[in-house]
């Protein structure tokens, strides 16, 4: 008898064991298929599980590391322009294949898959909207079409852009990414350097503001164009920035590179950007630097000193 109560409760024991075990593996499964789904989001430099809702409440910075996790151009706009005053430009510009360059695939090719799969027609987005009520000229780049690439439509809608602005009186915020030309267009790709850059001088010339806002990765043509020609450069914080690759420059050098070198950090220390920004406080920074730079009427001027001399005249009289 005390046998069979003995063996009962080792059953019944093992049968709390196996359910324990089967109940910790359905959680685990449903854990792993909510993330799946993008419930939830891993942070990739600390590990923390954040909900995704918060996460994009918080702009995608983690809120234990402040690790700032990869935007889309959508949520680049949604975050800095105003509800209902984005304007886009050059929609419809798109990519042609000149070169009929081929890799491992056609160059043509490899441009429709990535359109169809992103439902972007180039790697930038550029419109006039507001910022806080304040009229500004953006262009996003957006590093999900062919590693933000710069070709010839980026640089045609990145200089029509500025050309609408200059016109306009507005000024230009560039939010770069990218890992440089792309080779698939050759020279072609090349010539948008310089293109952007005069552009830009033109927007200059009329004493009219410009800033670059540099996020991870910011290399190649786009950090030896356009990304370095603000009159104040911003960073986020840990973003990569540079020209040549840090592997290519080791081998070169034959040395080992310091740890945060091309860092937005190790940038600023050594004077190439002027401010780090966090994702959550750009949005005022830009506002503020941009109504400190608001343009002045082109008669102004003259008016000023017009009511300076007579306020002179009066005082003396």
């Amino acid at each position: 008898m005390a046998n069979n109560e003995e063996s009962r409760g080792l059953k019944s024991l093992l049968d709390w064991f196996a359910n324990r075990r089967k109940s910790g593996s359905t959680n685990l499964e449903r854990q792993e298929r909510e993330i799946a789904d993008g419930l939830w989001h891993k942070c990739p430099k600390c590990g923390v599980l954040s909900y995704t809702k918060d996460l994009k409440a918080n702009q995608m910075v983690c809120s234990e590391c402040g690790y700032h996790h990869r935007v889309d151009s959508d949520e680049r706009i949604r975050q800095l322009i105003d509800v209902n005053t984005w304007k886009p430009l050059d929609e419809n510009l798109c990519p042609t294949d000149p070169l009929q360059f081929r890799d491992r695939k056609p160059y043509i090719d490899r441009l429709k898959e990535t359109q169809e799969k992103l439902g972007l027609i180039d790697a930038v987005r550029t419109g006039l909207g507001q910022i806080n009520n304040l009229p500004i000229a953006l262009g996003v780049m957006d590093f999900r079409f062919m590693g933000g690439s710069m070709g010839s439509v980026v640089g045609e809608k990145l200089t029509r852009m500025i050309e609408q602005a200059t016109q306009r009186r507005y000024p230009v915020v560039i939010i770069c990414t990218s890992g440089g030309a792309r080779m698939q267009e050759g020279m072609l790709s090349l010539m948008q350097m310089a293109k952007i850059s005069a552009a830009l001088q033109r927007h200059r010339d009329s004493k009219l503001l410009y800033i670059p806002v540099l996020t991870n990765p910011t290399t190649g043509g786009v950090t030896a164009s356009f990304a370095m020609l603000g009159d104040i450069i911003i960073a986020e914080p840990k973003a990569t920035i540079g020209f040549a690759g840090r592997r290519v420059i080791e081998q070169t050098l034959r040395e080992k590179l310091p740890e945060d070198f091309q860092t937005a950090e190790d940038l600023l220390k050594h004077g190439f950007v002027d401010d780090i920004v966090p994702r959550t406080q750009l949005k005022a920074t830009l506002t503020q630097l941009i109504a400190l730079h608001q343009p002045l009427p082109t008669t102004a001027p003259n008016m000023v000193l017009w009511e300076t001399v007579k306020l002179s005249s009066t005082a003396v009289d």
